[in-house]
């Protein structure tokens, strides 16, 4: 394996330097903080980036006061206590990006939320609780509890929500390869995961930078070389 320094050193020189990189990578994360999050900002974003997905992005962004209208602000108890008549309403609403199948998924979250806050305190303790070091495996609790929180979503989820997350982006992917690890170029397998986690952990304890910098330091030595102004776009002004 390449180190991790390597790699840094290159994205660096593609950026102009190391202030402009490190002006690139965003705040640093802090999971404790979630804690404090309350359930209806957690539903709001789960729903904000499911539908998001396979759509424009800024779309859905200048809709949203809309959206938060529509699904009385994203409180999981009040939705969980709406006739089916609202949620057949929902699907004929111009407030909202009417897609009955991502509608749906609103419901069926609003009870994930509740069935985990109820078990844990609040979602955001649970996610505070969850090792920092093991992002696959909350991924895929994420994908198996909820609905349509899988894959890229769930990964967009905990960013979005402030988790140190990574993103298994085709840059990511590539520059992990460049530097020798033995995955595939579409990551999907759990063998390929477990192996994309374990040269993460190793590289956060070697460096003392957080998963969301390792992420995007990696996205940043390889590929498409985007501007500032491209990479504005992103959480953070960071790419993946």
């Amino acid at each position: 394996m390449k180190s991790f320094e390597t790699i840094r050193k290159r994205a660096a020189e593609r950026k102009g330097g190391d202030k402009v990189l490190a002006s690139l990578l965003g705040p640093k994360p802090d999971n404790a903080a979630l804690a404090k999050v309350p359930d209806d900002r957690i539903l709001s974003t789960m729903a904000e980036r499911v539908f998001s997905a396979g759509f424009v992005w800024r779309v859905i962004q200048q809709k949203w006061p809309g959206f938060e209208a529509a699904f009385l602000g994203f409180e999981p108890k009040r939705l969980l206590f709406q006739p089916e008549d609202f949620w057949h309403d929902l699907a004929s609403d111009a407030r909202i990006v009417r897609n009955p199948q991502k509608i749906k998924s609103v419901r069926e979250n609003a009870a994930f939320v509740d069935r985990v806050s109820t078990e844990h305190g609040s979602f955001g303790k649970f996610l505070a609780d969850w090792p920092a070091d093991d992002q696959v495996g909350l991924v895929a609790y994420l994908g198996k509890h909820g609905s349509r929180l899988g894959g890229n979503t769930g990964q967009y989820l905990l960013r979005w929500l402030g988790w140190d997350s990574y993103i298994l982006s085709g840059d990511m992917i590539a520059a992990l390869r460049d530097a020798g690890l033995d995955i595939s170029e579409a990551v999907s397998s759990k063998a390929d995961k477990a192996k994309v986690q374990a040269q993460l952990n190793a590289w956060a304890a070697e460096t003392g930078l957080p998963y969301i910098h390792l992420s995007r330091i990696l996205s940043m030595s390889i590929g498409p070389n985007r501007s500032a102004e491209e990479l504005a776009q992103y959480m953070g002004g960071g790419e993946d």
